[in-house]
C-alpha cells in the first residue's frame, strides 16, 4: 500500500490522521481508495464533474504529478504521495 499524507486543514475529514494507507497502482486509484475510506473529502478534492480541483496538488517525492502522468502516474507499494491544497485569500 502507498501512503498519502494529509495536510492539517483536511485532517478533520480523516479523523485526524496525518497519513492514510491507500490501495492502487496509479494516483487515480489511490485517490479512489482515499475517498472510499473518507467520503467527506470528495468535495474538497473533486468538482461536480469528478475532476480533480485545480488547486489540489499531489506530489510524488519532489515531483508534482501534474508534471508526470497526472492521475495516471503509476505508484509502487512503498510510494508516498503528499496532498497539498493551494490556499487562496483576498
Amino acid at each position: 500500500m502507498s501512503i498519502l499524507k494529509i495536510p492539517t486543514p483536511l485532517r478533520s475529514y480523516t479523523n485526524g490522521r496525518a497519513e492514510v494507507s491507500v490501495n492502487g497502482g496509479t494516483v487515480a486509484s489511490a485517490l479512489s481508495s482515499l475517498i472510499e475510506q473518507y467520503p467527506a473529502l470528495k468535495p474538497h478534492l473533486f468538482n461536480e464533474q469528478g475532476e480533480l480541483r485545480p488547486f489540489v496538488n499531489l506530489f510524488l517525492g519532489e515531483h508534482n504529478v501534474k508534471d508526470l502522468q497526472g492521475l495516471d502516474t503509476p505508484l509502487s507499494e512503498d510510494d508516498r504521495l503528499i496532498l497539498i491544497p493551494s490556499i487562496a485569500g483576498g
